[in-house]
């Protein structure tokens, strides 16, 4: 009897923790949550094409980790951010852990920080 009760603790004890490795709460990473969410960023970007529809991509990607939206000569631009690499281990992501997409009238016209720094000047 006493064999058994042990056993039932051990099992509840390792399906309790068996959540507890997976998610270390909103917003933070654990483990190796962010390389595999990284490297399968780094090669959905690597197959996205110029003048993709935004609505393709945003299907394609999932959710952003951060996007803006501004005007300028006439066009709407939007930037899609996704984590692709990583540069500090406080389990937060920030932008310069992403790569940015830019779409012009919600089309791709291209990635990256370079492709931002274009249309922003």
């Amino acid at each position: 009897m006493k064999q058994l009760r042990n056993l039932a603790v051990v099992a509840v004890s390792v399906i309790t923790l068996n959540g507890c490795v997976i998610v270390a709460g909103e917003g933070k990473w654990s483990g190796s949550d962010w390389q595999a969410k990284q490297e399968r960023n780094r090669e959905m970007i690597s197959e996205l094409s110029l003048q993709m529809d935004r609505a393709d991509v945003a299907q394609k990607m999932g959710v952003p980790e951060f996007s803006d939206a501004f005007a300028k000569d006439g066009k709407a631009f939007r930037v899609l951010y996704y984590r692709t690499q990583h540069t500090r281990s406080d389990g937060d992501t920030t932008r310069d852990e992403t790569t940015p997409l830019v779409f012009a009238d919600d089309k791709l016209i291209g990635w990256g920080q370079d492709t931002l720094d274009k249309i922003r000047d």
